[in-house]
């Protein structure tokens, strides 16, 4: 609730003044977002394999182009390459968390809550 009143205020307020409020409901909506999404997952309640995967993913893939940009200039191969580790990174944590949630859930079955 905090993030989406910060986000209503800085989009109220604009470009030149809402900077900061906004800046702060996004990352407070991401931080509860990955809190309940994370909680739910592991605990076999609901799968979110798939957003969960994608966080670490964006960031990595983030950080390695800003990395070299502050370096040198981005050659575009370097983004051919960096899709080829996404690819091999995100298929390990899939497949991580998918066992992890799969387990979780027979547990919640087998204990009887569903």
């Amino acid at each position: 609730m905090v993030g989406a009143i910060g986000v209503v205020i800085g989009l109220y307020r604009g470009i030149s003044h809402g900077v900061a409020p906004l800046s702060a409901g996004i990352v407070a909506v991401l931080i509860g977002t990955l809190e309940v999404t994370l909680r739910e997952h592991l605990s076999g309640y609901r799968s979110h394999t798939l957003i969960l995967t994608l966080l670490p993913l964006v960031v990595f893939h983030s950080s390695m182009v800003l990395i070299v940009a502050s370096l040198t200039k981005v050659p575009k191969w370097l983004n051919v390459g960096l899709l080829l580790v996404d690819a091999a990174l995100g298929t390990l944590i899939f497949k991580l968390l998918r066992a992890r949630y799969l387990d979780r859930r027979r547990e919640r079955t087998f204990a009887g809550r569903r």
